[in-house]
């Protein structure tokens, strides 16, 4: 007896198998860059501003040049500075910084350059770009991307098995709506009134700058103007945020920081308090994670996490540069050595290993706390200081840089803004540098 089977359709079949057979014969997953100097001895660009590095290079005596910004020639001339100015031009897509970095490159070589080091946010991509340019190698260009474009080292780092929140791109409000809705309904909060909120972040931008938390659907409306979009939605992580500062030289990371943050924005604590330092073998092992996901051979990242309520690690955001908030200076007055030079060591792919492993100091062995409390004006205009007595008595007190500005009318700023002055606080015990960092966020320093 026969029985009639209805027609089955095997192309599916057939074809997945030959798809999984060419699958296991390919190289998947990311493309690996070879980030080696292609000689030694050449001068190395340092792509910005900054006099504690130049001073570094003169103490290490590596040849270098600035290449900043044409208002600082008069400087270099007098300082005798190596300098080559160059206009960075603004409200450039990537691909155009790719193209007008190549006159840069052209002269640059003239000039016996072979390598460029970034030295804030917005210099990371034309230091990406040259270095490509250098190497005969665009794929080191865009490997700069992934530090600069938050969608894109989110998901670089969520497929290096990182964890990371819930994020999407947008370029509306209307998608922005959509995600908060997906975000809140995924949390069992359809009928709450009290909704969890999101996070709206500028793609590229530094620190706060293009940063809006969203608790309701109305904040979409009266906090987003068309201005930040495009831009990164992502769902809230609760915890303790941190920041590190890890020197990394042929994959490696040589020397980890953690920095606490006080109150987000204005201060801040190297090495940070007892409850986060119990954390450091966890927080070394992501950011080890998060070096072999990006394929990072030498320099200092710049990651941000946050530690969870149930002690679990996300990752938020990380930087290829110089982080902020004088942290650099609070690390040297914490462990002694000069974070400056360490950079440059770490950066130069042509440093011996032996140099520079025997430059960082043991990650557990520092004197006391230093904490840095940055100041902003609270006023549209400013006419002096006020610097209360009992912050220059505190036992952790150190020194402050505060200053009468040169112009009275405070200049608009967009996120926290640049700062006028800083406090500086230093103690054996972390308390007496913690608790002054929270306690003058409401003071205003200036009359």
């Amino acid at each position: 007896m026969t029985f009639e089977l209805p027609f089955q359709d095997t192309s599916f079949k057939v074809n997945d198998q030959k798809d999984r057979k060419m699958i296991q014969q390919k190289q998947t997953g990311p493309i690996k860059i070879k980030h080696d100097k292609p000689a030694k001895g050449k001068k190395i660009a340092l792509i910005g501003w900054s006099i504690p590095t130049m001073e570094a290079m003169d103490r290490i005596q590596r040849p270098y040049i600035v290449v900043s910004l044409p208002e600082f020639q008069d400087y270099a001339d007098k300082h005798e500075i190596p300098f080559y100015a160059w206009q960075f031009d603004k409200d450039i897509d990537y691909e155009q910084v790719y193209q007008k970095a190549d006159p840069l490159f052209k002269a640059l070589q003239q000039l016996d350059v072979d390598h460029a080091i970034p030295l804030f946010e917005e210099t990371v991509e034309w230091a990406g770009a040259l270095n490509a340019y250098f190497r005969q190698e665009p794929k080191i260009f865009h490997h700069s991307i992934l530090f600069r474009d938050k969608a894109m080292m989110k998901r670089r780092a969520h497929m290096g098995g990182l964890k990371v929140g819930v994020f999407e791109e947008a370029t509306n409000k209307d998608q922005v709506h959509q995600f908060f809705r997906r975000v809140n309904a995924s949390l069992l909060r359809h009928h709450e009134e009290d909704y969890d909120p999101i996070h709206v972040k500028a793609l590229n931008k530094a620190g706060a700058a293009g940063h809006r938390m969203i608790r309701s659907e109305g904040d979409i409306d009266t906090k987003l103007a068309d201005d930040n979009f495009p831009c990164l939605v992502e769902s809230h992580l609760k915890g303790i945020e941190v920041s590190c500062e890890a020197f990394i030289h042929e994959g490696n990371v040589l020397f980890l920081n953690i920095t606490e943050y006080i109150v987000f924005g204005y201060s801040m604590m190297v090495p940070p308090s007892p409850e986060i330092e119990k954390y450091r073998p966890a927080i070394h092992a992501e950011v080890q994670k998060l070096v072999d996901s990006f394929d990072i051979s030498y320099g200092i990242i710049h990651p941000e996490f946050f530690i969870t309520d149930d002690e679990e690690l996300y990752f938020g955001e990380v930087a290829y540069r110089i982080p902020g908030g004088h942290i650099f200076d609070l690390m040297q007055k914490t462990y002694g050595f000069n974070p400056y030079e360490g950079h440059i060591l770490c950066s130069d792919p042509n440093t011996p290993a032996e140099e520079v492993k025997g430059f960082f100091p043991k990650e557990d062995q520092m004197n006391g706390h230093a904490g840095s409390f940055l100041v902003y004006p609270k006023k549209n205009t400013v006419q002096g200081i006020n610097i209360p007595d009992e912050l220059e008595e505190h036992p952790g007190f150190d020194k402050h840089t505060l200053f009468k500005p040169m112009q009275v009318k405070v200049q608009d700023q967009e996120g926290y803004g640049n700062h006028l002055g800083t406090v500086f606080f230093h103690h054996e015990d972390y308390q007496q540098v913690k608790q002054p960092l929270a306690d003058y966020v409401e003071h205003d320093f200036f009359m």
